[in-house]
């Protein structure tokens, strides 16, 4: 992506040319695992049991907590694909109220500096 683009070419380009990253794919399955497995052993281990017995449970946990996890991803994208939509329709309804910016330069940004000692 080139820093060129104006905010409006951005929201207009979507999602062209961008790839998810494999934790972003895998993000809810990976958190899913290690809080079920560690929820699992914690349980055990408070109980004074040995960390590993009990195999259906730290199956279940994982199941369920992948899931949940999984949902939640899916839930967030629509989410903020709705968000996306509604921004872009704006945009295309009110186009005037989405100018460009002057550029301006740095050195017009600050102020000049005065050495007080």
């Amino acid at each position: 992506m080139s820093s060129q683009l104006s905010a409006r070419e951005l929201l207009e380009l979507g999602d062209e040319g961008r790839t998810k990253t494999v934790l972003t794919q895998y993000w809810p399955q990976i958190l899913g695992t290690f809080f079920g497995v560690g929820s699992a052993i914690f349980i055990n281990f408070q109980t004074r049991r040995p960390i590993f017995s009990g195999i259906q449970k730290h199956i279940l946990l994982t199941a369920g907590l992948v899931t949940a996890f999984t949902y939640a991803q899916k839930h967030r994208d629509n989410y903020f694909a709705e968000k996306d939509a509604i921004l872009r329709h704006y945009l295309e309804l009110h186009p005037d109220e989405f100018e460009e910016p002057p550029r301006k330069k740095i050195a017009d940004i600050f102020e000049p500096w005065v050495p007080v000692r």
